[in-house]
């Protein structure tokens, strides 16, 4: 767990995740912002997949305002080919009958190998891996959920994520610049849902709300309205904030509309808690 003092600053050992806690009934969950892989990994991994590129690129660096409203933010090393923090830790599918990737991806979003032949993690390893990194990023995102709502007797989860426009792995065609997911409903209160789906009306983006992403196992798992802990995802085209010829580059001119867009979002949310 790390606080605000060292939040960019490089990772150090033995460090796999960083929590912001912040004093709002907010938490910040950003599941696919690493990048790492350790180096134990990275040696049987195809040339293509060391580069990550299925990364939600820059996504911390998106959500940093909302560090100034107040909200707890949870941010990985690990990149998803190391562990998939947002799927279910027996693998279980999310979108069943889909394409989709699992806990341990084997295949990358254009459908090349992860790994190199004969070097894919077995089913010891992928348990291995759930226990040292999976299992940690969710005892920590639970304990922040705990004390906030113990705080406020309410809380939001916002998932932050994003994907290249263009995923035919996933969906045909361009994906629209906003995707909120909220489980068809089941994941947050109806007024959230509501105001969230009016805010994204009114800025005039490119929306749709549980189209084709609705959200993943964090919103789904964490999402119980009843009991006063709702969740959302929003899923964003990275077309809508970056370069994707090199999206590795984060470039503020580009993304400053998108974060503006979004904290209009986060506070219509918290507003309608």
């Amino acid at each position: 767990m790390s606080g605000p003092a060292d939040w960019w600053a490089p990772w150090a050992e033995g460090e796999d995740f960083r929590l912001w806690p912040g004093t709002a009934p907010l938490l910040i969950s950003l599941p696919h912002d690493g990048i790492g892989v350790p180096g134990t990994i990275a040696g049987r991994m195809s040339e293509e997949a060391l580069a990550v590129p299925d990364t939600d690129w820059h996504v911390a660096r998106l959500y940093d305002f909302a560090r100034e409203l107040g909200a707890s933010v949870i941010r990985p090393r690990w990149s998803r080919y190391v562990i998939d923090l947002n799927r279910p830790p027996d693998g279980a599918p999310l979108y069943p009958g889909r394409q989709e990737t699992g806990l341990c991806p084997l295949v990358r979003f254009d459908f090349g190998p992860v790994y190199r032949s004969g070097e894919e993690p077995v089913q010891a390893e992928v348990e291995v891996r759930r226990e040292r990194w999976w299992r940690p990023y969710h005892e920590a995102l639970a304990a922040e959920l705990a004390r906030l709502r113990e705080q406020h007797g309410r809380v939001l989860l916002w998932e932050g994520h994003s994907i290249r426009s263009q995923c035919p792995m996933f969906f045909p065609g361009r994906l629209p610049d906003y995707n909120l997911g909220t489980a068809e409903g089941s994941s947050c209160a109806p007024a959230i849902r509501s105001a969230l789906a009016t805010a994204l009306a009114e800025t005039g983006v490119s929306q749709v709300v549980d189209g084709r992403f609705k959200g993943g196992y964090i919103t789904r798992h964490y999402g119980r309205p009843s009991e006063g802990i709702h969740a959302v995802q929003m899923e964003m085209a990275q077309s809508s904030y970056l370069d994707e010829a090199d999206p590795t580059q984060f470039q503020p001119h580009l993304a400053a509309p998108a974060q503006e867009v979004l904290r209009r979002l986060v506070e219509a949310a918290v507003r309608a808690l």
